[in-house]
């Protein structure tokens, strides 16, 4: 089910700045029985986004009723909110006055083989590169094209997801999930401060685990790991078991963030 501004439809104007420029943001929460663990964080980190983008922020209530009809008629399920500036003339100023577009859509959970939380998952070492942009670094704007380039490198189906770097070698995250690896016995994740998304699932276990250091982490050291694995609202915490020819094994940190994951009161495997 979608709702568009308050109302069961399918499609936006033509002239929606979202469609133009990408110009809006959007967070896809993970829904259990009616209920959102990470719905609070999610809505911070939008309404943040909000105020980078210079965008009036949605009515947070309004946004929770909406969910709850698109959600109703599934058990579990993925709903995505994207928010845009709305419709405007051609060219890049902004519309006086703004009247951002609201999409409210419900999702099947994906499925997720539950091997691949006990075992891991093999990932790609992406080529396409994350450029820095510290003004739309964090926030999960529209423009998912480097993302979407770095997808297209490959179609294996024993590959889940891909190793994206920025331009000073520095690994950042996958392309659909934010990184977390043990190097030297000591917790790390990749600063998010120049590209990069600030993922919720992140800022939970961050809160939950103190000593991880949020820093710059070589595609050397990440490849050294003694453990590396991904954090997705949807999906969890997912072990790597691998990237490239390099074979990693999950591990006590890994292990401890499913379980806080479960006691946030989510199921560890989507299948």
């Amino acid at each position: 089910m979608m709702l568009i501004n308050g109302q069961p439809h399918d499609s936006v104007s033509a002239f929606d700045r979202g469609l133009s420029y990408g110009d809006g943001l959007f967070e896809t929460i993970r829904f259990e029985q009616g209920r959102a663990p990470l719905w609070t964080r999610h809505m911070q980190r939008l309404a943040w986004g909000c105020e980078r983008l210079r965008m009036p922020a949605p009515d947070i209530v309004l946004l929770w009723q909406e969910a709850q009809q698109v959600t109703r008629v599934q058990a579990s399920c993925v709903l995505r909110i994207t928010i845009t500036r709305g419709p405007g003339q051609r060219g890049y100023a902004l519309p006086v006055p703004v009247s951002p577009t609201r999409i409210v859509a419900a999702f099947p959970m994906p499925v997720v083989s539950s091997d691949l939380y006990t075992h891991g998952m093999r990932l790609h070492c992406c080529r396409t590169m994350l450029a820095d942009q510290p003004l739309l670094a964090g926030i999960k704007h529209l423009n998912r094209l480097e993302q979407v380039l770095a997808r297209a490198e490959w179609n294996d189906a024993a590959i889940g997801e891909g190793l994206v770097c920025d331009s000073h070698g520095n690994v950042i995250s996958a392309t659909a999930a934010n990184l977390f690896a043990v190097i030297d016995g000591i917790t790390v994740t990749p600063a998010v401060d120049r590209c990069g998304v600030a993922g919720v699932a992140r800022a939970a276990m961050l809160e939950a685990f103190p000593n991880c250091q949020v820093r710059d982490v070589s595609l050397d050291e990440a490849l050294c790991a003694s453990e590396l694995f991904l954090s997705a609202s949807v999906r969890g915490i997912l072990p790597v078991q691998a990237v490239g020819d390099t074979v990693y094994a999950p591990g006590p940190v890994a292990r401890a963030m499913q379980q806080h994951w479960r006691e946030l009161g989510f199921a560890v495997e989507c299948a």
